[in-house]
């Protein structure tokens, strides 16, 4: 958070505390995150309706930007990222074509919602809890617009939780999990904080959200968090046995007998060598080639998905990782889009 929204946020924090009504704070609140939620509710309707009218479209992913990062724990500026993720996927020295041939300007491949305004709605003293609540809210609201699907830009990984409960929720039941990390992210809280990055899939698992969690690159794993792999019957592959569990990774198939697969993508599960601009380096990851390998060989309906934990304040002057985390957003794309439609003109 920064020093700004830190002193706007105790600012409305006192005023609970001051002789003003309760009621009268959560009454502005609420118009706050109903007017934040209006646009990404339109414009999800919009997109949505422009897909159902083309025909076919199985699978749409939308982008939604969830620029959170006070959850951090070491350094943080992941909250920066959402645009120039964005500014990075239309870069003009690539083209718009995924390497299985999908033209991102089709906007049945891919779509935009615009982001959640967090500070916003952190500027009016909304706490965690409710916070956590409007991610979630959004997400379904993505969701009810069929085929629309959430690809979620992060921001810390403290928002998978919210974005996971949001997809359980409106399926139904729960899904299978693929992450990618250099951490489980399995703390109970770490440092007290429930809403940790370092404790969002403890949350997820804690709620029933996912039958299977598949953790793929985990080269930092504590012994208190080995206990929590055993607690909840985490699927871990760590970087020290790779090449062995890699024929394995290369032919994954996920989602029988659930309601889907969730892709959550930390950058920091790559080697620093590849993507130095994350708050955590961890030598010793994955090569990009490795994450997409992996991705594109899945077997599984894939309903959703975020990238997190790009930190831009921690990135090279030719702004390296956002190039690199803008080519995960796009195979990610490519992976979940799915349609039967003859070809289109670009609507969106």
């Amino acid at each position: 958070m920064s020093t700004i929204a830190r002193k706007c946020f105790h600012h409305m924090q006192n005023l609970k505390v001051a002789n003003l009504p309760l009621a009268l704070l959560e009454k502005g609140q609420n118009r706050v995150i109903d007017a934040s939620l209006t646009l990404i509710r339109e414009k999800a309707k919009l997109k949505g309706e422009v897909m159902r009218a083309l025909g076919g479209v199985v699978a749409t992913p939308s982008l939604l930007g969830v620029p959170l990062g006070h959850n951090s724990s070491f350094i943080q500026g992941s909250a920066f990222a959402p645009p120039r993720i964005r500014e990075a996927i239309w870069c003009g020295s690539t083209n718009s074509t995924t390497e299985e041939g999908k033209d991102l300007r089709d906007p049945r491949v891919l779509t935009d919602v615009g982001d959640v305004p967090i500070q916003e709605i952190q500027d009016c003293g909304v706490d965690d809890d409710r916070l956590m609540n409007v991610i979630s809210e959004a997400v379904k609201l993505v969701m009810e617009e069929d085929p629309l699907r959430p690809l979620v830009l992060g921001g810390d990984h403290s928002i998978s939780f919210p974005v996971v409960r949001a997809v359980s929720e409106k399926l139904g039941g729960p899904i299978d999990i693929l992450h990618f990390d250099a951490h489980p992210d399995l703390y109970h809280d770490f440092e007290g904080n429930y809403y940790s990055h370092a404790s969002t899939f403890a949350r997820i698992m804690e709620g029933g959200y996912a039958r299977r969690l598949v953790q793929v690159g985990i080269r930092s794993i504590t012994a208190d968090v080995h206990e929590q792999v055993k607690k909840f019957g985490v699927e871990l592959y760590e970087m020290r046995t790779f090449s062995r569990s890699l024929p394995v990774l290369e032919n994954l198939k996920l989602g029988e007998g659930a309601k889907g697969v969730y892709i959550s993508i930390d950058v920091d599960c790559l080697d620093p060598a590849f993507a130095p601009g994350v708050s955590h380096l961890e030598p010793g990851g994955l090569s990009f080639r490795d994450v997409l390998n992996i991705l594109q060989n899945l077997q599984g309906d894939v309903v959703g998905g975020d990238v997190v934990e790009y930190n831009p304040q921690r990135d090279t002057a030719d702004n390296m990782t956002a190039m690199v985390t803008a080519k995960l957003v796009r195979e990610l794309a490519a992976k979940i889009s799915n349609d039967e439609s003859p070809a289109s003109s670009y609507l969106l």
